[in-house]
Formats: structure tokens, C-alpha cells, sequence
């Protein structure tokens, strides 16, 4: 159901529409209170780009507020998100048929139960046999299914949120629960996404940011990577490829090799998986490479205006980031919100840094260019 907000306390309102996804690190649903109010005063906003769009709950804002949307991420479950809900339009009667074959499929013991899946008081693997067992059946099921890759994007979303809602997990899959979540003794479910009635004209990319923002768009809303400003922090650790490697699995089915204690991705090592703007060391003039990519990306973006979402936890302070927005157009608006940490707050290596300071903030600035 969609709540009213009030915005800025005057007699203008919109709506809070209902999004759906995963836990995720990144997740702007509890910012989107703050987001929407700021593009709703806007008034003259008609095309938007998320351009670093992870589990699309901003993407699927803007659709529901009347926005012609872009969602771009380089992920692959954000690309399978995004054309799930803002692109596929087929009836919910139609996947229905098709998610009750799949529930009603025999498990059986295949890849991911080897590498993810786990029994009795052992712990230490996200998913417990069972559900490991129809995630085996279930996945290679859709492969043999003759489906557009709009209506494959809606089950393998279907797919991701059952297996969300029996993890073994603080909400990332860099390391997992000792002994088992209660939610993970559950049985996997797939149920039809929650989408919604699509009447803007959406699109679906997944490049690399810089390779996107050349084309104008009226609001482009930025939450890159935030990394993190703590030294004893390992960088693999705060990156999403790290975070969410089982997620690209399961899309892509392709079997990978794996390493370490969590079965990662061989691609998610420290040395291939790196974004520049999850980068923790400085360049030759000293500063953070992380800072001169945000620089690099404000001033490159064709757009009227900008939304920057970001982190007191990340690289950038609030004053440098203020500094760069002044330089690359008229800031119209900054907010600073006091903001629940992030599933890193349950690690046992971030305990002394996050526990250090109990001041968590999360800035949005709005610029014109």
C-alpha cells in the first residue's frame, strides 16, 4: 500500500510506492523517504538514470512516480532486477503457472548443494541442504525452459528472493553464520515478484558508469561504492562482487571455480574485483583515487540536475564531497540523515571501527548543472 508523504512540510505531496528486493548493503529503501521528496520539488524532472542501481529499489521509485527510467549497474543480479520490474509486463498469471512447475520440482543433490549447501549442526554454508537441493533442480529447470529473457529475468528474481528468505547469513555472502539462522530451517518458496503496472518507457543497461552518463537525462541519481575509510579493513570485504558472488552464480549457472572459506567466485579475488570507486589507495598527488572518480564522473554527466547519495563511512568526507559539487554546478540542497549501519556492523573485524563512533550519516546533495 502506498503512504502519503508530506514534502518539506508543504501542501505538495507524493507517493511512497512499494519496491521489492533483497537484503542488500546497499539498499536506499530507507532513504527513499528523502530521495522522492527531493525529485518531487523539482517539478520539471520527465527522464532519470540510476546509475549505479543495485537491487533497483530507486529505479523502481522513479518508474512508479512517472519517470522514464534507466537503471544501470554492472552487476548481474541488478540487471536481472531491473528488467524483472521494470521491463517485463507480462500478467502475474502467466509466471504463476510456470512458478508453480517449479515448486513442485524433487530437489536433488547438484552443484550448489556441493559447494553451498549443509546439514545437520555444521553451520558455516549459507543455505541449508534442502533448499540447496531444489536450488539445483529448480535453476537448471529454467534452463531448459523456452523463455524470453524478460520472463527468464521474473523467475530467476523469483529464485533469488525464496533463496533470500532462507539464507544462513548477516546479508552478504563474504562469510556465513556459525550455527544456523531460524529463517534458514525454512522451506524455499518461490513466489511472482510484486511489480507493478509499468505505463513510463524504461531501459535496462549494464556498463560501466562513465560509458552511461553521456546521455542526457533530466536527474541522474548517483550511490556509487562507498569502500571505506578503515585502514584495518580488508578491501576485498566491502566490495559488492565479494559481498553477492552466489547471486551471479545462480544467473549465470555457469559453475565457477571457487576459493576460500565462503566458496567465493574466483573473479571476486582482490585483484580482479576491484571498482575504481571501492579503490582504497591514493594516487601520486596523494589523494584517493576513489575521490578523483567521483570528481571525474559529476563533471562528465549530461544532466540538469544530480542526486548524490553517499556514506560518512566511505572514502569521501562531507566537506569534499561539498567541495566537488560546488565546482561542478549550483547545490540546490544537502541533507545529512542520521542512518542504521550496514550488515559490515556484525563483522568481527569492523567491531572496533564501527563501535568506535555510534554516529552513522548518510548525505544527499542535490546539485543543478
Amino acid at each position: 500500500m502506498a503512504e502519503q508523504l508530506n514534502i518539506f512540510g508543504d501542501t505538495r505531496c507524493c507517493t511512497m510506492p512499494t519496491t521489492e528486493g533483497i537484503k542488500y548493503t546497499g539498499s536506499k529503501l530507507k532513504m527513499l523517504p528523502y530521495i522522492l521528496p527531493m525529485v518531487a520539488d523539482l517539478g520539471d524532472v520527465h527522464t532519470a538514470l540510476d546509475a549505479f542501481s543495485g537491487t533497483t529499489r530507486v529505479a523502481q521509485a522513479f518508474s512508479q512516480i512517472g519517470l522514464d527510467t534507466t537503471a544501470n549497474d554492472i552487476s548481474e543480479w541488478s540487471q536481472v532486477f531491473a528488467t524483472c520490474y521494470l521491463v517485463a509486463d507480462k500478467p502475474d498469471s502467466f509466471y504463476q503457472l510456470i512458478i508453480d512447475e517449479l515448486n513442485a520440482l524433487p530437489g536433488y543433490y547438484g552443484w550448489f548443494s556441493e559447494h553451498y549447501g549443509g546439514e545437520g549442526e555444521e553451520g558455516k554454508r549459507p543455505f541449508q541442504l534442502k533448499n540447496t537441493m531444489r536450488l539445483d533442480a529448480i535453476r537448471d529447470r529454467i534452463d531448459t525452459l523456452k523463455l524470453s529473457w524478460e520472463d527468464k529475468c521474473v523467475l530467476l528474481t523469483s529464485l533469488i528472493l525464496a533463496l533470500d528468505t532462507v539464507d544462513n547469513t548477516l546479508g552478504h555472502y563474504a562469510a556465513y553464520l556459525s550455527g544456523w539462522s531460524p529463517r534458514s530451517y525454512n522451506d524455499m518458496v518461490l513466489k511472482v515478484p510484486q511489480r507493478f503496472p509499468i505505463h513510463t518507457h524504461n531501459s535496462v543497461s549494464k556498463k560501466d558508469v562513465f560509458d552511461v552518463v553521456s546521455t542526457y537525462h533530466d536527474l541522474v541519481y548517483f550511490d556509487p561504492p562507498y569502500g571505506s575509510n578503515n585502514e584495518k579493513m580488508p578491501p576485498s570485504r566491502v566490495r559488492y562482487a565479494a559481498y553477492y558472488h552466489i547471486w551471479k552464480t545462480i544467473i549465470l549457472n555457469d559453475k565457477p571455480k571457487l576459493f576460500g572459506k565462503a566458496n567465493r567466485r574466483e573473479d571476486t579475488r582482490d585483484t580482479v574485483s576491484v571498482s575504481v570507486f571501492e579503490e582504497y589507495r591514493k594516487n601520486e598527488d596523494g589523494n584517493f583515487i576513489a575521490m578523483q572518480a567521483i570528481d571525474d564522473l559529476i563533471r562528465k554527466t549530461n544532466a540538469h540536475y544530480i542526486l548524490l547519495s553517499y556514506s560518512s563511512g566511505g572514502r569521501a568526507t562531507k566537506q569534499e564531497l561539498n567541495d566537488i559539487l560546488h565546482s561542478t554546478g549550483r547545490l540546490i540542497k544537502a541533507q545529512e540523515i542520521d542512518y542504521k549501519k550496514n550488515v559490515m556492523s556484525g563483522m568481527r573485524w569492523t567491531n572496533e571501527w564501527i563501535n568506535s563512533d555510534n554516529a552513522y550519516k548518510e548525505y544527499l546533495f542535490l546539485v543543478e548543472k
